[in-house]
């Protein structure tokens, strides 16, 4: 018995099929969800989501967002969603680079929100990065 997969951006969905399973970075921790998992809602954090179709792996970059998963289907509302093929290396690390640049030139106290963006910015390009070199040594 499959689990019904929906992932979806601001600007579109990413992803909407039958898997075996998945492999989510939840604010807690890694989570399994498998066919039958108990009804729950959670929060994404950035990081690398992997799913099972028919024995193959398919690896994705995720930001922050929402999970919701039922008995037969997990939902997942994220700011980013890029799958491993499609991520461009050298300009993820130069966002990163600008972003740690411009963290540095930030003063503690002042312009929470840009702090904010900035590190919601770096954690995502991060996340991108781990998900790309992972799937290279692979």
């Amino acid at each position: 018995m499959p689990i019904q997969l929906e992932i979806v951006t601001p600007e579109a969905r990413i992803y909407s099929d039958e898997v075996d399973s998945v492999v989510l970075p939840g604010t807690e921790g890694e989570m399994g969800i498998l066919p039958a998992h108990a009804p729950l809602v959670t929060t994404l954090k950035p990081g690398e989501l992997r799913l099972m179709k028919s024995g193959k792996e398919t690896s994705m970059a995720v930001g922050e967002g929402l999970v919701e998963v039922t008995g037969t289907t997990t939902r997942i509302l994220t700011d980013m969603a890029i799958h491993a093929d499609d991520i461009d290396e050298k300009a993820v690390d130069e966002a990163l680079a600008r972003a740690k640049s411009a963290l540095e030139t930030l003063k503690p106290g002042e312009n929470d929100e840009e702090v904010a963006a900035t590190m919601a910015a770096i954690q995502r390009a991060t996340a991108q990065l781990h998900v790309k070199r992972r799937r290279r040594t692979i």
